[in-house]
């Protein structure tokens, strides 16, 4: 894993663009998130999210990336990212499931990621989501130039597994700007003061991983899918953020 290198130092009009695709990463958030329930398929979720980018004049940076057919990822239960959406995979009554998108405005990237409940779900399955969007939040707030990518790391391990969940294995976030994936990896495992240290104009994308069970993983034969070895459910949330002299500014927010 490429943790030392530094990331590149994006200046302000750069982030004005990102921030921009962020907006619709965001949107895409938001309109796919109204639609979740029982019996909606993820095909029919990724139609939305292809409505966004076209009403919004956006690209996806999913589509077609090493042949992936689809804008979105879904990935439900016990997987863990890359889904590839169908309109036979329908969505169940106490299902959970993770979005994955991105953007791409004026050659500029934005990647985000939530986790969702199906109607109504368990106390575990909430638990679970609950516990991702506080570790993601947890990474967000040390993001402040100075401190360095093991403290992020360190943030999502702490937050994970103070509440009884694992982070899953061999799986980060990363630096991205004119390309969806650059240098370097961002760990959702770490140690304080680790790596290579972060700088007014990074910009990362910070995706924490959690599982009910053990971190292990397998890849499903499309290629694609990653699920959980022993079959427990995973959580998956993800946002794109600058570093700025004011702190942290998430760009997928609305």
């Amino acid at each position: 894993m490429r943790f030392s290198r530094t990331a590149a130092v994006r200046t302000p009009a750069d982030i004005a663009v990102m921030r921009r695709a962020g907006r619709v990463v965001a949107e895409m958030h938001e309109r796919i998130r109204a639609a979740i329930g029982p019996g909606v398929t993820t095909g029919a979720l990724d139609r939305i999210g292809r409505d966004v980018l076209r009403e919004r004049g956006a690209t996806s940076n999913f589509l077609g990336y090493h042949g992936f057919p689809a804008v979105i990822c879904a990935s439900p239960n016990s997987m863990v990212v890359h889904g590839i959406p169908s309109d036979e995979v329908v969505l169940r009554e106490s299902d959970i499931v993770s979005i994955d998108c991105g953007a791409v405005v004026d050659g500029w990237h934005g990647d985000a990621a939530f986790t969702a409940p199906v109607g109504d779900v368990s106390t575990e399955a909430r638990h679970l989501i609950e516990v991702a969007d506080a570790s993601l939040d947890a990474a967000i707030a040390v993001m402040v130039a100075g401190n360095h990518l093991g403290d992020i790391g360190h943030a999502v391990e702490s937050v994970a597994r103070a509440a009884g969940l694992s982070v899953v294995e061999g799986y980060t976030g990363h630096a991205i700007g004119r390309a969806m994936h650059e240098s370097p990896n961002v760990p959702n495992v770490g140690r304080p003061g680790g790596g290579a240290r972060l700088r007014v104009g990074n910009v990362l994308a910070v995706e924490p991983m959690l599982v009910v069970g053990e971190p292990h993983t397998d890849v499903l034969d499309d290629e694609w899918s990653v699920v959980t070895a022993d079959g427990s459910w995973a959580a998956h949330v993800e946002h794109t953020i600058a570093i700025t002299e004011r702190g942290p500014e998430v760009l997928t927010r609305p």
